[in-house]
């Protein structure tokens, strides 16, 4: 099977044709086995890449191929594309559970399947880096560095919400980042604690690397949802300001008042409101910024030649596509 797969025939689902016979690596979002009128099974599954989503079915070899993947695996097909009610439709004729370590040598990468950020998550890192060793503060700065170097396997492919802004692979960082050019000029500006702002910016929703598992398919995770990302980051940053020698206590109030001052999408309110200029200032960026980019996404994703979008969506009106 790990040879049915090559770079030079990985076929995408936006290029899929009818009666084509394709080979490709996708994400399994749902699976279902399931049987046919005459009692046999199947199963039913849905594949996604980066470029659009198809229905596909497995007649042959069900329990074999059942014990290969489950919902949320990446798997490594080949195919043929077929027909089914005005819709594309892809019968499966080899399917395998698809990791880096048995297919990266042809071709397999994450990026392929997921919708990823356009911007290199490395050159994004070291950004990030960069910009902290900025901070003069020395508290600021060893607190940030000290949690984002901790978890940096996780904030290179993070991303930094489940649906709404910047909803996809290396997104935390990709925000992270916008954000900090913005506090930074604001800071400038309005004459502020630049250093304070960047704390904010850098840690005010660091505990969705807790809330959300994400690994090809986002959800949140038991603490996620028992806890929420609020709870769990202000614990990330008061552990890691206890191991850092005489931290001022002033100072860590201040950054949690910060995050705790974050507006909820999902609740729709905040817990807090901002008290101090720079706690001010993260959450209006903070806001602008996320409301952005769902925006953009929904303008994206749209895929009507219409002028405006539909009205069903996050702002409850419809997006003028002028672009």
């Amino acid at each position: 099977m790990s040879n049915i797969v090559t770079m030079k025939n990985i076929i995408p689902i936006s290029k899929f044709k009818e009666g084509q016979v394709v080979q490709g690596f996708y994400l399994c979002l749902e699976k279902k086995l399931r049987h046919t009128r005459t009692g046999e099974l199947y199963i039913d599954i849905v594949l996604r890449d980066r470029t659009g989503q198809v229905q596909a079915k497995i007649w042959n070899k069900v329990k074999e191929y059942d014990a290969k993947f489950s919902a949320g695996d990446a798997v490594a097909i080949k195919g043929s594309v077929e027909i089914f009610i005005d819709e594309f439709q892809l019968v499966v004729q080899r399917i395998n559970k698809a990791t880096l370590q048995r297919y990266s040598r042809y071709g397999f990468d994450p990026a392929l399947i997921v919708p990823t950020s356009r911007f290199d998550e490395k050159k994004m890192w070291n950004e990030a880096i960069k910009t902290i060793r900025t901070i003069k503060n020395p508290y600021i700065k060893k607190l940030i560095y000290n949690i984002y170097t901790s978890n940096k396997k996780k904030l290179l492919k993070h991303p930094s919400t489940i649906l709404h802004q910047y909803s996809y692979r290396s997104g935390f960082l990709e925000q992270t980042l916008s954000l900090s050019k913005m506090g930074k000029f604001l800071a400038n500006h309005y004459r502020l604690d630049g250093d304070l702002v960047l704390a904010g910016v850098f840690l005010f929703d660091i505990g969705k690397l807790e809330a959300i598992e994400s690994n090809y398919k986002s959800n949140l995770s038991k603490a996620g949802n028992l806890l929420g990302h609020v709870a769990l980051g202000r614990d990330i940053i008061i552990s890691a300001a206890k191991k850092i020698r005489k931290f001022p206590a002033e100072l860590l109030l201040q950054i949690e008042h910060i995050m705790l001052t974050q507006q909820s999408y999902y609740e729709g309110e905040r817990q807090i409101s901002p008290m101090f200029k720079e706690a001010l200032v993260v959450s209006m960026i903070t806001s602008m910024d996320s409301r952005m980019s769902i925006m953009k996404k929904i303008i994206e994703e749209d895929k009507d030649n219409d002028d405006f979008t539909s009205q069903y969506n996050f702002f409850k009106t419809t997006i003028y596509k002028k672009n």
